[in-house]
């Protein structure tokens, strides 16, 4: 059972001893003693100014194996069969047990909350530099009677700043360790599966610095993907071809809401269309006003300006790509407002080719102006009311109010809702409580009218907005916006769907 032997190189030169237990622990009952998370002891040095860290000599050599059980452990090497008297690395429960020895050690220190220890590395941290030694010699003096010994030329003493557990530690902040960050820098293109699990598991450590990580990971997650019908395992080309001035180029636009984009292409040797560039930008507020027609426009307009110097006289007409099949008549139009003039001179100096293309077809340039994160502000034009309800007149009559009372009234639903609201109780529907509040008798639900279930009254409601002759029989989704200003009741989409499916007018 005798296991082999071999060293390994540590970060100084050394060697460290090591045995491959990889027998014996499949044998062995696990310590089930939890490791510290390392998110949690760094949430611990909000406000400390001043940091002592300490490494231990020798870590798991201190911890002696019970006497009877050191057969167990046996290695051979060249020069014989050896059976340990202390603890080594390769055992499994090695980590556990350590640490558990720490903890018991520094029990009370630890519970002071000035003090965080991973294994064999201690930090202590305080705001006040006299109490820091206080706390640092009853370290110490801990260590001393436990016949523990640190690494001098790994302590540091009454620092601001300190390298614990892969993170830069100082006041108020905890950053990436440069050294870390380097080793990802020159990581080696993976080739292989593994390879690619490797680095990801490397780069998960830092995940929480990093803004999306899951989404910029992505592509790489994929690869990961073994399935049947995965996509294979191959580096590509570039993704961006070189344009080609004496080639035909190809913009790609759109806009949404909140942004614009383009992509500018030219087709291969194979006449494969490539990506040549990519342009992205956010709309102000006034530029969110403007109709989807000038959105649009303006996305062209933005991507002819970036790349006016590939696309200005050249040798073949510009093609431009749009999902919104207006613009093709932009050219022939007889009316133009003073922006859409003014933008007409600009688009006349490029000799363009306007075709629709659906959006389906044009997924990388929707994707860009459509991606998450741009909707950044507060207020969103698109919502805004240009008049207030006061220049309004009310289209429902106090008539239709009283009965939307009385079948609330009636109804045992809204009256066990009613209950709920009034008394903190569990809402009979499954909705939060805080979306429900009660205004002269009638139940809103986030600041709408809820209409009880009667197919009398919301037949009326919808009637209302859609045969009055203010109205003029809009379509089911018009009809459906006109009534969620004010009313909202579940099923609405289907009851509305099915009241317009079987107009007259329709």
């Amino acid at each position: 059972m005798a296991s082999p032997f071999f060293f390994i190189g540590k970060k100084d030169g050394a060697l460290r001893p090591c045995q491959d237990y990889r027998y014996l622990n499949e044998g062995t009952v696990k310590n089930a003693y939890p490791l510290p998370l390392i998110s949690d002891l760094m949430d611990q040095f909000k406000g400390a100014l001043i940091f002592t860290k300490m490494d231990l000599r020798s870590g798991y050599n201190n911890v002696r194996i019970k006497d009877g059980d050191q057969w167990k452990g046996a290695f051979k090497t060249n020069h014989g069969l050896f059976e340990p008297m202390v603890m080594f690395f390769g055992l499994c429960n090695s980590p556990a047990t350590f640490q558990m020895m720490m903890n018991a050690l520094f029990k009370d220190m630890i519970n002071e909350g000035w003090i965080v220890i991973y294994m064999d590395d201690i930090l202590i941290f305080s705001n006040d530099l006299e109490e820091h030694h206080v706390q640092t010699r009853r370290v110490l003096q801990r260590l001393k009677d436990n016949d523990l010994f640190l690494k001098p030329e790994k302590c540091f003493f009454d620092v601001k700043e300190v390298e614990f557990l892969g993170m830069i530690i100082r006041e108020n902040y905890i950053g990436m360790d440069p050294i870390k960050l380097k080793g990802i820098a020159e990581w080696p293109e993976p080739s292989t599966v593994k390879g690619v699990r490797s680095f990801l598991g490397f780069g998960n450590f830092y995940r929480k610095f990093i803004a999306n990580f899951s989404d910029i990971a992505k592509p790489l997650t994929n690869l990961t993907c073994t399935a049947a019908g995965s996509p294979p395992f191959e580096w590509t080309t570039e993704l961006l071809l070189l344009p080609d001035k004496a080639k035909p180029f190809i913009v790609e636009s759109d806009a949404s809401k909140f942004a614009t984009s383009a992509v500018l292409r030219q087709a291969d040797i194979n006449g494969d269309l490539h990506p040549c560039a990519y342009i992205s930008q956010t709309l102000n507020p006034a530029e969110r006003n403007y109709e989807i027609y000038d959105r649009e426009l303006l996305g062209i307009i933005r991507a002819l300006t970036e790349w006016r110097h590939y696309l200005e006289g050249s040798p073949h007409p510009v093609e431009v790509r749009s999902d919104h099949k207006n613009l093709t008549y932009f050219r022939t139009a007889q009316k133009l407002n003073c922006r859409q003039a003014r933008w007409s001179l600009k688009l006349s100096q490029f000799d363009l080719h306007l075709i629709h293309v659906p959006g389906t077809q044009m997924i990388q340039s929707d994707a860009l102006s459509r991606r998450n994160g741009l909707d950044d502000s507060e207020s969103d034009n698109e919502d805004r009311i240009l008049l207030p309800n006061a220049l309004f007149v009310r289209s429902i009559s106090p008539t239709l109010f009283d009965e939307i009372r009385n079948h609330a009234a009636k109804d045992l639903i809204v009256h066990e809702a009613l209950e709920a609201i009034a008394h903190k109780g569990p809402f009979p529907m499954k909705s939060s409580l805080s979306d429900w509040e009660v205004h002269d008798g009638v139940i809103l639900y986030k600041g709408k009218i809820y209409v009880p279930p009667s197919k009398t009254l919301r037949r009326d409601l919808v009637r209302l907005h859609h045969d009055s002759p203010a109205m003029g029989h809009p379509g089911k989704f018009n009809t459906l916006e006109l009534l969620r200003r004010e009313f909202w009741w579940p099923g609405m989409y289907t009851f509305v769907y099915n009241y317009v499916e079987g107009c007259a007018a329709r």
